[in-house]
């Protein structure tokens, strides 16, 4: 998938993988990979930065964990990141809803 496609929509889909579990930024990048059916393949390097700056504003929390024998941050999402997310699926709904409309119209009435 065009990393332009996901412009926009990272923090989402970040988001929305810890929203289950806390995770360390490789099991997040095979979770996006798994839930997109492999089409999403996102780089270590637009993956970790996003997650810092999304543990800036409050979004995520970490701390450092013992997986499979080595030391990884794991990323767990707050408050203000389950409600960031409410918000952003909101609002996807809505941008999917209104681009269908345009891309997809549905024949009008009598015409």
């Amino acid at each position: 998938m065009n990393a332009d496609t996901l412009r926009g929509h990272l923090d989402a889909l970040l988001l929305s993988v810890l929203e289950e579990e806390p995770r360390h930024g490789y099991a997040i990048i095979e979770e996006l990979r798994r839930r997109s059916g492999g089409a999403l393949n996102v780089p270590t390097g637009t993956v970790y930065p996003a997650l810092r700056r999304l543990e800036r504003i409050g979004y995520l929390s970490s701390e450092w964990a013992k997986v499979g024998g080595r030391k990884r941050r794991t990323y767990r999402l707050t408050g203000a990141g389950r409600a960031h997310l409410l918000d952003a699926r909101s609002a996807w709904r809505e941008f999917t809803a209104v681009i269908g409309s345009v891309l997809e119209p549905t024949p009008s009435e009598g015409g």
